[in-house]
Order: structure tokens, then sequence, then C-alpha cells
């Protein structure tokens, strides 16, 4: 769910911001922050609500502690990503500024294209060592097209070996690649730090505030043109309240719209419903406050209105026009989500039958655009389509804090047939590692169909660039992290849909899997241990069909986890030994869904995740073997 914070601006001379009185109404600048992941998008919302003073710094946030308002999800805390798009409003200098905060990922560039129709102008966030990244171009290329003004700000210039300079002709570049308007080239830079609170025009002259970066906005990003007539808006996003329901919030396109107001909602497919404005809201401080009039230009929440979906118009009741809904990329990955069927059914979760799913992945649909969900071609299964695993996983991992119990099988990317060939999703991957660690990347990226397409020197790393189909991204960023002890960077987007590239083998090894139910015991695992690698402690339960390991060699292996030691009352040295066990192998559960084969699942409860085979008897997975 979407929060939104906003403070009102106050009536005020604009002549000195080059405005006529005739525009007061467009007081407002409306900005989206874009940014790659990790490149400061949402501690710089963090300093410019200081700077406003909507906030007040908690001690010891900016010492290295950022602190991250708007993250407000316990996803994206842990994770330290921004996951759902999120609006705040500040007041400066008299204008209100409408600032949206965007994911930096690939997998939500979704809810980016959802955002960015509400805004006039962005602000495009680039590490000042890293330079331009997959996703900066992604995001980027979003801005373009829909004509808005961009503030290029090189971020992080306090990082050691950082080149602000190179970074600045690149996003030049970058842009020219875009076919961006003259306009557009015709940006203005700042650099800074947004940790430490401060933006300048020089990178080498530091300065103590984002008063820069702030009249840099009023000055370069356009108010909203006026726009007179019947009035428009497209629902952008929505927020939900107990006790009023669902409420649509959006920026008034055109027109202006009055408490009361009889409206049409106009939905996708062509359907026009009369209904009735029963509240209007404007966004003020932390929470929204009731308002008798919004006009165009503004962002806005309105309560009454019901059975819409993010893409529908509220428009006028004598004279509706609809606008053009959201373009929304298509998904490339999908995976199938079933009801926990397993010997540990309901143990610890609190919705675990169909219908809770159902209800559940529908309730997802209302806000999440990039996601479709199909019947799958089994009983109470589902087949769920997104942009990459880590959009599916944050859905999964969202369901399982929630009290759902569920289960999802191994990825697949979506196969199109074009011009009657057959064709897969090809992704670019770029990798920014260590000199020493460059062979092995380059060696496993062509081993899963990946293609080099550029390799340049940075100081004294590696900058790689491939082209690489989805399917042989799975499990790399594990592979990858390992090998360049943590320090590698990595990103990849999707780019273009290529000829299938063949088979690529993912896991040569094989599962160590459960023979029957019971409690696993130190004594069998110690004596096992030669076998591969366990994903249990001792003491845990466990189900027969089970995986609780990866086999060292090929093929599965079926063994006894819950053997124990006979007591005898023979006592020798050689008897009495201790167990002594490796530490178990603990994934994340992307790296799980990265690590399944065809035939296993991911088994999600609120307290557990195990893998499991689909069909646990030994028998009938051999007979289904013959077949």
């Amino acid at each position: 769910m979407s929060f939104f914070f906003t403070t009102f601006a106050p009536d005020f001379n604009l002549a000195k911001y080059g405005h006529t009185n005739n525009q007061l109404m467009q007081n407002i600048r409306n900005i989206a922050i874009i940014a790659h992941v990790d490149h400061g998008k949402t501690t710089l919302v963090d300093k410019m609500l200081y700077t406003a003073n909507v906030v007040k710094a908690k001690e010891g946030a900016g010492e290295g502690k950022p602190e991250l308002i708007l993250d407000n999800n316990d996803l994206e805390r842990e994770r330290g990503i921004t996951i759902l798009a999120k609006n705040v409003a500040i007041e400066y200098k008299g204008t209100k500024i409408n600032i949206i905060d965007t994911p930096g990922h690939a997998d939500f560039g979704g809810e980016v294209e959802r955002v960015l129709n509400m805004a006039d102008g962005v602000l495009l966030l680039v590490d000042a060592f890293e330079g331009p990244m997959p996703q900066t171009r992604f995001v980027l290329q979003k801005a373009l097209e829909l004509e808005l003004k961009p503030i290029v700000v090189i971020n992080k210039v306090d990082k050691l070996n950082c080149r602000p300079d190179e970074v600045q002709e690149e996003v030049f570049d970058l842009m020219c690649n875009l076919n961006a308007t003259d306009d557009q080239l015709d940006f203005q830079t700042l650099y800074g730090s947004a940790k430490n609170g401060w933006m300048s025009l020089d990178w080498k002259k530091p300065t103590t505030d984002l008063t820069d970066l702030m009249d840099a906005i009023l000055e370069y990003i356009p108010a909203p043109e006026e726009n007179l007539g019947t009035p428009q808006m497209l629902i952008t996003s929505l927020d939900y309240n107990s006790y009023v329901g669902r409420i649509a919030i959006g920026r008034v396109h055109r027109g202006e719209f009055k408490d009361g107001q009889m409206v049409t909602l106009a939905k996708k497919d062509g359907t026009m419903v009369k209904t009735k404005i029963k509240e209007l809201h404007t966004f003020s401080g932390m929470g929204h406050v009731k308002t008798d009039v919004v006009k165009n230009g503004d962002i806005c929440a309105m309560i009454g209105i019901d059975g819409f979906e993010i893409g529908d118009t509220i428009c006028d009741a004598e004279n509706p026009e609809a606008l053009k809904p959201i373009a929304i990329d298509e998904p490339t990955m999908s995976m199938t989500f079933c009801i926990n069927d397993s010997p540990f059914f309901g143990q610890d979760g609190k919705y675990v039958t169909s219908r809770h799913i159902q209800d559940r992945l529908n309730k997802e649909l209302e806000k999440n655009l990039a996601l479709r969900v199909e019947k799958g071609t089994e009983e109470s299964s589902w087949r769920v389509y997104g942009r990459g695993v880590l959009h599916l996983s944050v859905l999964i991992e969202t369901m399982r804090r929630e009290g759902y119990e569920l289960q999802v099988g191994q990825p697949q990317v979506i196969v199109k047939e074009i011009d009657g060939v057959k064709c897969e999703p090809v992704e670019m991957l770029t990798v920014n590692t260590p000199e020493e660690c460059s062979g092995k990347i380059i060696e496993f990226v062509s081993t899963h169909k990946g293609e080099m397409t550029k390799m340049e020197m940075v100081n004294d790393r590696v900058h790689l660039e491939f082209t690489i189909p989805s399917r042989g991204i799975m499990g790399m960023r594990t592979y990858v992290m390992n090998v360049s002890a943590g320090e590698a960077i990595m990103a990849h987007r999707f780019l273009e849909y290529q000829p299938w590239k063949g088979e690529i083998v993912k896991r040569n090894n094989g599962s160590l899997i459960a023979m029957e139910a019971g409690t696993a015991y130190a004594y069998a695992l110690d004596k096992l241990q030669d076998r591969g690698k366990f994903f249990i402690d001792p003491q845990e339960e466990v189900y027969a069909g089970q995986v609780v390991g990866e086999n060292a060699k090929e093929g599965d292996i079926v063994i006894n986890v819950t053997k124990s030691k006979k007591l005898t009352n023979m006592r020798t040295k050689s008897s009495d030994d201790k167990a002594v066990l490796a530490p178990p192998v603990r994934m994340s559960l992307e790296e799980a869904l990265e690590y399944i084969k065809e035939d296993e699942y991911v088994e999600v409860t609120p307290h557990a995740m195990r893998i499991r085979k689909i069909i646990l008897d030994e028998l009938e997975r051999k007979r289904a073997g013959r077949v």
C-alpha cells in the first residue's frame, strides 16, 4: 500500500519565478525521482523533507545511518530497496512540490511506469562511481518518452575513486542514444551527497544544504500547464481505509473536481459508470485533509468511487472522455502457485485454502499492474506472471508474512512465437568486478549462453556487459557474489525477445531426499556428511520426500536422516565420538526459487521455508520417471 504526505502552499507573488497571476493555480511542481537501485533516491527524499521542515531529523540520522522515512514497509527496510512508489509533498519558497519516490530495481518497473504519468519532470540520480546502470537507462527512457524535463543529480561524490565529470558525460551520451529532444538535452546538473545532506553546482565546492537543488527544481521543472475544460483524472494509485474502503488517487489532468460532484467512471474495457464523489481530499503533512475543490495539475484522493481499477478515468458526468490507459511492459517470467499439500499442511499458517490464495492474488492484481494471474492446469493451482524472480518473490514473502501457506514451482521464462520462430526474453547484464574475478565470471556467463558485448578497465576494476537469456541469469547472483567475495556489482534489465538459445544446464548436482518422516538426528547427519551439503539442522522435523540437502554428485539420493543411535552397554572411545557437523546451507527465498529443479516445489509458510519433491513417494517418482 502506498503512503502519501503533503503540505499546502500559501498564495504568494510568482513573478520572481517567471509566472503571471493567471497561472496562480499552477503554483506546483510535480517531480519523480528515478535512478538505478541503491543510488540514493529515498535518502535524498529524506533530506528534502528535513529541508522543508515536514519532519525533524532524528539524532544519528545522516551520520552513516540514513533514516529512509518513505521505506516504511518491513520488506523495504530489510532489503534496503524501494518496492512501492510513494508520494510526498513539501512546500519550498511558497511553492508546493509533489515528489514521487520510485523503485530502482528492474523487476518493479511497473511501479515506475504507473506513477511517471503524474510528473512534469524528473530528478535522475546517478552514482558518481558506478555511472549509468541498466535500470538508469530503463527509467530514463520511460521519462523521455513522456517528454518529461530532467535534472541530473550526480550523487555520492564523497566516495573514493568517484568520477563525477566522466559520469556526467556518460549521462549525456545515454540521453543522445535514447533520442532525447534538444530541450531535454539542455539539462541542469548538480553534484552532492544525499547522505551528508548537500548539493552543489560544482562538486569541488561542497555546500551545507540542498538549497541549490531546491532552487533548480523551481527554475527548471515546468509548472503544470493550465488545462481548462471538463474534468479528467487518470487513476494511478489506490489507498485503502477500513472505514471508507478503497480510495482512488491520481493527478487531475483537466478542469477541476468538487466535493459531492457527480462524475463518470470510464473503465478500461469501455464501460461507463455514473457515480458520485463522496469526499475529496488533498494530501497535507503526514495525512490528507478534506477540501472543496481540486484544480488541474494537483494530486488528490477521491472517496466513494466504487469498482475502479488503476488505469481507469474519472471524468465529467455529462460529457465523459476517457484518458489513454497506462501502458505497462509485458511480464517475462511465470511461476506456479498452489495450495500447500505437504504432510505439514496447516500447522503454521492462518490462510491455507485455495479460496484464500485466490482472493489474495485477486487483491494483488488491483494495484500491481505488472502482474498477471491465470488458473493453473491442476486443481487449486495458478500460473502467476511477473517481471522477474524478485518481483514474484516479494509477493510470496508478503503473503507469507500475512499468514498464508503456499507452494511455488520453478520460475519459467515466457516463450513467444514470433514469425514462426520460438523466441525467449534476453536481458542486458552488466557486472562491475575486481580484475582477478573477471575470468571466472566471463566463463560462467558463456556457459549460460551469454555473449559479451563490452569490456573495459575502470581504475582497478573491470566493467563487463553481456546479452544473456533470462533463464541464464537465474542463480547467477549467488555465484558472482561468492567468486568476488561480495565486491561485484551486478545488474540486469529486459532487452528484447530473441530466438531460443538452446538448453542451459542449471544444476548438475542432485538432491538429498528424506526417506521417512520424523526428527533429524545429528548421529544420522554426521554419517551422511560425505554425501553432500545439508539444508537442515539436527532436531528439525522432516517428512518423506523433503529435500534436505544437495548431493555432491549427479542424481538424487534418498537418505535416512531420522536414524538414531542405538543404545548399548558397550562403551568405547570410537563409539562415543561427538558428531561434528558443518553448518547447514540457508537460502533466501530468491535463492531457493532459482535453485529448485522442475520436479521440485518451495513450500512457504509463515515460519518455515522447505524444498520438496512434487511427488513425495519414492516409488511413484520412479514410476513417473519411466513414463
